[in-house]
């Protein structure tokens, strides 16, 4: 695998080794060979860390201040974060600072959260056994609450096994303690185009994964724009797009050993069928890749039901080794602060290296009380809290998606018609700049200048801040994902006006 990419990495060395007597050449380069799989990362991160590395003279690759591993982190960073955070932030001091719709938060929810937040506090006793160490997995009454609550919002035929749950500080930190017990530091993930960017840095950043790019669209049958909509089904994965993958993958000396599907989806906003689900977890098992299905969006269906989730396309106790289930809080719940994931398998085998691995990010005694409180906590009706909270929450996120997708379709501006998360996936490709004589519209480069001009042009010029479609890997520039959640109602219609603004000054 090492040896496949050995040409990029190769040059970098030798262009930082030049005055390096040989031998010592030599050692580093057969230690960075015999280390690979701990070192695997973009070229840009590479790249990132050439200016101010030294050479020790063990021959080791190192920064007088910061390690290698600290360049590389910052390197997976997507390049327009650095834009997003330089940029003046709407407030009521800042009128005209730019709109914040790129963070996947809801913000529309306070007024429900916080008598709730109060009331699960106060009901919620902090006994003697809360001030020692926990167990790693999570308190066994939270985690058997928890099985409870998901067998309800995922309409499980069966309970869940509590030893197969593993609760953490986030989604995130769950989901990478899972890939690490699944893949070892070089091997790949197949993630299908566009997704989530952060899962370059979560998957990368310490476990050392490569992520490998699936795209749908050649493969679909179908085109991206229908009119005024995107066709869904030009996304979705299919046995004949994982296939090509990982043939491709293979080809290049990359080793994939999982599949993680984002469901429903973000970047775009919907939920894949029964039977693109199937088809992957056919696929997976055919193939012996592991399907790892992250649901962090399952409690926010607003518009259809055809959302299924994998465990109830299974079922409990049949997923095997090779079927994994990942959810949070934090998006359903707008309780992202709280620091509040899970992780569900029946994989015997990382079992007990989940439980060691959550140890470096458990959750608080108080905090696992208080989730305990919640979703265990019934309305005056006798309904479950949880279950009245995410009806009221799926109503708003309708009323605000319909709102922006009824000014989108007043202009004319092709979307992809959303039916479950906290975003729309929009295409503005028709006001790219025009393409330079010196330069080639398939190029990267091309289709990275020209989304960035837009992306700075909405975000200085007209106050928006989207996440641009190639940070996400989509593979033709000028498509953006807007949160329509992450405003207060002031800020979302000022959201509206100002996209209103933009859409007529292209009149």
């Amino acid at each position: 695998q090492c040896l496949a990419k050995g040409p990029t990495i190769f040059i970098f060395l030798t262009i930082n080794l030049r005055a390096v007597e040989e031998s010592a050449t030599i050692r580093l380069l057969s230690k960075f060979f015999i280390m690979a799989p701990c070192w695997v990362m973009p070229s840009s991160a590479l790249k990132a860390g050439a200016r101010s590395s030294t050479i020790s003279k063990t021959g080791r690759h190192f920064s007088s201040t910061h390690s290698h591993r600290a360049k590389r982190a910052v390197a997976l960073l997507p390049s327009y974060l650095s834009d997003a955070r330089a940029v003046v932030k709407y407030s009521p001091s800042t009128p005209d600072g730019a709109l914040q719709l790129g963070v996947a938060e809801n913000q529309m929810l306070e007024d429900l959260l916080m008598p709730a937040t109060k009331k699960f506090c106060n009901a919620t006793a902090f006994t003697e056994d809360c001030i020692y160490y926990q167990p790693t997995s999570g308190r066994p009454e939270v985690r058997d609450a928890f099985c409870n609550y998901l067998q309800r919002l995922l309409k499980l035929p069966e309970s869940l096994d509590r030893d197969g749950l593993i609760m953490g500080a986030g989604c995130n930190a769950v989901l990478e303690n899972l890939c690490i017990t699944l893949a070892s530091p070089g091997e790949g993930v197949l993630v299908p185009t566009p997704y989530y960017a952060a899962f370059e840095f979560d998957l990368v950043a310490r476990a050392g994964l490569s992520i490998i790019p699936v795209n749908a669209l050649g493969q679909s049958g179908h085109g991206v724009a229908k009119e005024t909509t995107i066709s869904r089904e030009a996304y979705y994965p299919s046995k004949a797009s994982l296939t090509k993958s990982l043939a491709d993958a293979k080809q290049e000396g990359e080793s994939p050993r999982i599949l993680l599907l984002s469901h429903p989806n973000n970047p775009l906003g919907i939920s894949y069928p029964q039977s693109v689900i199937r088809d992957c977890i056919d696929w997976c098992r055919e193939n012996k890749i592991h399907l790892v299905s992250d649901e962090i969006y399952a409690g926010s269906i607003y518009r259809s039901n055809d959302f299924t989730s994998a465990l109830k396309l299974v079922g409990p106790g049949k997923l095997g080794p090779y079927i994994h289930f990942v959810y949070a809080l934090s998006k359903d719940f707008a309780l992202s602060g709280l620091r509040v994931g899970a992780c569900y398998s029946e994989n015997l085998d990382i079992r007990m290296a989940l439980q060691k691995l959550n140890d470096l990010c458990q959750i608080s005694s108080q905090t696992q009380k208080f989730i305990e409180a919640m979703v265990m906590e019934t309305t005056e009706d006798g309904e479950f809290w949880t279950t009245s909270f995410l009806k009221e929450n799926n109503s708003r996120i309708r009323a605000r998606c319909d709102a922006v997708q009824s000014l989108l379709s007043e202009y004319e501006i092709p979307f992809l018609p959303a039916d479950s998360g906290l975003f729309i996936w929009i295409d503005l490709s028709r006001y790219l700049p025009r393409i330079e004589s010196n330069e080639s519209e398939e190029d990267l480069a091309c289709m990275e200048r020209r989304e960035r001009v837009l992306y700075l042009e909405l975000m200085n010029e007209w106050g928006l801040l989207f996440t641009p479609g190639l940070s996400m890997r989509h593979d033709q520039p000028g498509f953006f994902r807007c949160v329509f959640t992450a405003a207060t109602e002031v800020e979302f219609h000022l959201a509206l006006k100002r996209l209103r603004n933009f859409a007529e000054s292209k009149k």
